[in-house]
């Protein structure tokens, strides 16, 4: 079957069928995986699907940064100006679940972020809570795609505001390998990892996964609360989590 719409690279855009593990070592051992599928895209020439698959994938602004930019593009410029950050047309790579039958939950989204000459400049890590709030960290991998960061956005309440990331994010290629570490006091107490494939992002392709993963973004978002659930069952700690309103956007 033909590609959803001519890519300016053979690999983009593309599917990825992936697992989700998290992993929890304190205060109580704790792991689930989830499987899910994935796209990775160029902002600037985002997937054009026939219309009878349009509800399986859709990409919108207001689904990122402060939900009012004119476009994803607008959006990642707009939130780079305020860090200083000018990447003068260079391209930008989004990992990110596509909304489906009008619904999106992204718990992590990267903007791999490149120069005018192709180089990486930085990466945004846009990570959402379920609480409705959203927020960005900048981040500059070293050469093996690592790079730290300090936390300052309430994602789990089974963790307080403290503490810092560790994540590998190298740009997806034939393997999709992200990993984020939450490091706090010397300990590493939760790890999530996203493996996958590449998959070209075909209307088979797009059709077989969201067979293989019905209304996907439901399914993150009713995982992680189903999770949570079971970890509140077993007597896990919860921290309140702050009042703060400068992290709020529609989701």
């Amino acid at each position: 079957m033909r590609a959803l719409r001519p890519a300016t690279r053979p690999d983009l855009p593309a599917l990825y069928d992936c697992v989700v593990t998290h992993t929890r070592t304190t205060p109580l051992r704790s792991s689930f995986r989830h499987r899910t599928h994935l796209w990775l895209v160029d902002v600037d020439h985002l997937p054009r699907l026939p219309c009878l698959l349009r509800p399986l994938a859709g990409f919108h602004a207001r689904d990122h940064f402060t939900a009012t930019a004119r476009s994803i593009r607008a959006g990642v410029d707009g939130y780079l100006a305020g860090q200083g950050v000018d990447l003068r047309g260079g391209r930008v790579v989004m990992l990110a679940h596509a909304r489906v039958l009008g619904h999106v939950f992204n718990p992590l989204t990267l903007f791999w972020c490149h120069d005018r000459r192709g180089a990486l400049v930085c990466v945004i890590a846009e990570v959402h809570n379920t609480y409705g709030q959203r927020h960005c960290y900048l981040l500059r991998p070293d050469a093996d795609g690592t790079a730290e960061v300090v936390k300052d956005f309430y994602v789990s309440p089974f963790f307080p505001v403290d503490g810092g990331y560790r994540m590998r994010l190298p740009l997806p290629a034939q393997e999709l390998n992200v990993m984020v570490q939450l490091r706090r006091g010397g300990l590493r107490p939760f790890t999530a990892t996203v493996r996958g494939r590449h998959r070209p992002a075909t209307a088979w392709n797009l059709i077989r996964s969201s067979l293989r993963h019905p209304w996907s973004t439901a399914a993150v978002s009713a995982a992680i609360r189903r999770r949570g659930i079971v970890l509140w069952l077993r007597r896990l700690p919860v921290y309140p989590r702050p009042v703060d309103r400068t992290h709020e956007g529609r989701t």
